[in-house]
């Protein structure tokens, strides 16, 4: 997700934070966040498709490092999409700013696109050194909360939302975990990797000892990637924030430090959401107070066990229980085997391609592959279960599509893609997603 302002924000105030030797434990990484670090700090090319046997090498003295240090580290990827469509808006603007960004790029100008492979040659990295790691049914914060807290053990990270996480261990951010910098206990000789801890305790007592679950409340009123009410504008409008000591860089700063001061004032977050509403008109009081409340539930840790998951190879999650998905299927996700592209088209009929650094006048390289891609969208959603052997002209209305985002030029555009219908004699019986697999390796010489 991400709180706008707040990663800035407490990293302007150390007192928030504990310093660490990292040594002797285990730690759960947020392997997105991680991947998208190593290949950005290590200057390695953009321009001209990746560079990914230097990326390799860094990958490879990442965890070199760790292992020197006694530390074990559990890597947890992100998968597909939210089924729920709130981040959609936010993952439409980001495609939109990463195609500027590229074209930037493909002209000698600045920034930073990851180059499109570099996500799987992370994952073969992890693959070879023994590095366990499991990719979530879909965003991955509230598992990987759920663990540390089930482990008791620190989380390597560079997402704000960890912040707000009520975190046993705590939150470590990538930015101070100087793993290049690897040091030695003069008494033991031990290795240590210098680092520092965020420390939720230390932000609520800066604030008035304040309750930490109305932390919560915070990160939705202050704005994430799921939530922005331009009913909660009105509220900011008229009520007076506390500035309370330095009003910080700019206005996020200052409205982030306000509302904090603010909220102090009340016990719980029942008390604060009360005095919120006051704010605001009487009929849109009851459905902001819905969905402040709903909102503030994707801070509770997630139903989903992966210690069960690292000890035995078993990845349950109950939204994709609810979804009757094959069991191979959710199995080839965890294991990193499938990408989240193919459960977003399986279950959203929806992908946005990554953007990459190309000549942007030219139609996207993602077109040269959409008769695959149609094959797969047709294999995924099991055209032939419902589809009556019919003329080949009704067949087609029948089909379902799904909607790419890619970009045309520097624009960011939406289009439907059907799928392929394979040839009648592929196989014996009506293809299943349950039995994809098998009917994949099926001769039909035999």
């Amino acid at each position: 997700m991400g709180i706008h302002g707040l990663t800035s924000y407490v990293g302007e105030h150390t007192q928030f934070f504990t310093d660490l030797q990292l040594r002797n434990t285990k730690i759960i990484i947020d392997g997105n966040n991680l991947f998208h670090r190593l290949y950005f700090e290590s200057n390695l090319d953009l321009q001209h498709g990746g560079d990914y046997d230097s990326f390799t090498e860094v990958v490879h003295k990442f965890f070199e490092t760790l292992s020197v240090c006694n530390i074990d580290p559990y890597v947890v990827l992100d998968g597909g999409c939210d089924l729920s469509n709130k981040k959609l808006v936010t993952l439409k603007e980001r495609a939109k700013d990463r195609i500027q960004t590229a074209y930037s790029i493909s002209r000698g100008g600045s920034g930073s696109v990851l180059p499109l492979l570099t996500r799987e040659v992370f994952k073969q990295v992890l693959t070879k050194l023994d590095v366990p790691f499991v990719q979530c049914f879909s965003e991955a914060d509230r598992d990987i909360m759920a663990l540390a807290n089930c482990w008791n053990c620190p989380v390597l990270t560079l997402d704000s939302d960890f912040c707000i996480f009520d975190l046993k261990a705590g939150y470590c951010p990538l930015s101070y975990f100087q793993w290049r910098n690897l040091s030695t206990c003069k008494d033991t000789r031990d290795c240590y990797i210098p680092a520092r801890c965020f420390s939720l305790e230390r932000l609520c007592s800066h604030f008035s000892h304040m309750n930490k679950a109305l932390l919560p409340l915070f990160a939705v009123m202050n704005g994430n990637d799921y939530i922005n009410l331009p009913a909660l504008e009105t509220f900011f409008s008229k009520v007076r924030l506390p500035i309370g000591g330095s009003q910080g860089r700019g206005r996020k700063h200052v409205r982030i430090q306000g509302l904090l001061h603010w909220l102090s004032r009340f016990a719980d977050p029942t008390e604060a959401i009360d005095n919120v509403l006051k704010y605001l008109k009487k009929h849109e009081r009851e459905e902001i107070r819905e969905l402040l409340c709903s909102s503030m539930k994707e801070y509770e840790q997630s139903d989903v066990n992966l210690e069960d998951f690292f000890q035995n190879g078993t990845y349950e999650s109950e939204v994709a229980r609810k979804l009757g998905l094959p069991q191979w299927v959710l199995e080839a996700l965890a294991k990193g085997n499938l990408s989240p592209f193919i459960s977003d088209a399986l279950i959203l009929r929806r992908t946005i391609l990554h953007v990459q650094v190309e000549n942007m006048q030219r139609p996207s390289a993602h077109t040269v592959a959409l008769p695959i891609r149609q094959v797969i969208y047709g294999l995924l959603l099991n055209v032939f279960q419902n589809l009556e052997v019919t003329s080949p002209s009704k067949q087609s209305n029948k089909l379902p599509v799904v909607s790419e985002f890619d970009r045309i030029q520097k624009t960011l555009k939406k289009s439907f893609v059907s799928t392929t219908l394979l040839p009648l004699d592929f196989c014996e019986d009506p293809l299943s997603l349950a039995t994809l697999t098998e009917a994949l390796l099926w001769d039909p010489c035999t």
